[in-house]
């Protein structure tokens, strides 16, 4: 922390990056965008990938002339970090003229704030991207959620996967567990009550699904037909064994009336858990998840299985 600067963590607010090797520029950028959002600091290129990896922030204000990795190497490698390929990156610099623009946007910033800067200009074009940032956001959230059941659908579940797998390539916070979970006897559902139904049932494991997940960055989504897939990041295979079990107990929580089920009355999941402590492509993720839950099912159903 720097000291005098008042920086309050507001998780429901955008998150603001200021990169610069100058603690007076933070202290004076970071009074006038703090009303816009939850500020985040680093004093150099490499902080600032650190601080983006953890920190995904909504928008960047990163300083051209830094000491060592400069503005222009900063930019280009945050642009390459998963997650950031949207996120707003302007700009401050003392330096004007064309050159030094078409470098900038080469290296994928999306606007300047020259030196020295007014507040008024800086809230303004804060405001402005983030406001963008937002409407993009919520575009994206509708390309990537699942019509019937509100939740993730495969297209987002794919983005996370490959984005969390890439984390643990670059060094960021591991492990990474994955469940894919099968509504037991479901197509008997389906028979037996009829596909508004099923709908329904399936609408209802969702919400059971996505309301058990306890930390920032799980995710629940459709994978599917009657398949949904657990993203945990940080979770290694006990910690992935026990949410996995969670989320079959909320499920049978719910007492939905399953009678053409043979073995039993009640609507329930099989689930299989796989889970990386090290650097592994999603596809072997996957499979791993989905031979325990394969086992699961064969083992009896309404369990849970870990891939050994």
């Amino acid at each position: 922390m720097i000291p005098g600067l008042p920086f309050v963590h507001a998780p429901d607010k955008p998150r603001i990056l200021i990169v610069d090797d100058d603690v007076g520029t933070i202290r004076l950028l970071a009074q006038v965008v703090r009303e816009l959002g939850d500020v985040r600091f680093a004093t150099g290129g490499a902080d600032a990938l650190t601080a983006a990896r953890t920190e995904n922030p909504d928008l960047v204000l990163l300083d051209a002339e830094m000491e060592g990795m400069d503005g222009f190497e900063t930019c280009a490698a945050l642009r390459r970090l998963p997650g950031m390929e949207a996120v707003p990156i302007l700009f401050v610099t003392s330096h004007t003229g064309v050159a030094v623009e078409i470098r900038a946007l080469a290296a994928g910033a999306v606007d300047f704030i020259t030196k020295p800067f007014h507040p008024h200009i800086v809230e303004a074009r804060v405001r402005t991207h983030l406001a963008l940032k937002q409407r993009t956001d919520a575009l994206m959230r509708l390309a990537t959620m699942d019509g019937l059941t509100g939740i993730a659908n495969r297209r987002a579940f794919d983005g996370a996967l490959a984005q969390e797998t890439e984390r643990l390539v670059q060094g960021g916070v591991g492990p990474l567990s994955l469940i894919l979970a099968d509504v037991d006897h479901f197509k008997r559902y389906n028979d037996f009550y009829g596909h508004q139904a099923g709908d329904d049932c399936l609408r209802a494991v969702a919400g059971a699904l996505s309301g058990a997940l306890r930390r920032p960055g799980e995710i629940a989504a459709r994978f599917g037909g009657e398949e949904f897939a657990i993203l945990l990041p940080g979770h290694d295979a006990d910690a992935a064994i026990m949410a996995a079990e969670r989320l079959r107990r909320a499920v049978a929580a719910l007492c939905l009336a399953h009678v053409a089920r043979p073995d039993g009355d009640l609507v329930t999941i099989s689930a299989g858990a796989a889970s990386l402590t090290s650097p592994g492509d999603a596809a072997s993720l996957v499979a791993a998840a989905d031979q325990a839950l394969y086992r699961a099912k064969a083992s009896g159903r309404n369990r849970v299985a870990m891939a050994g």
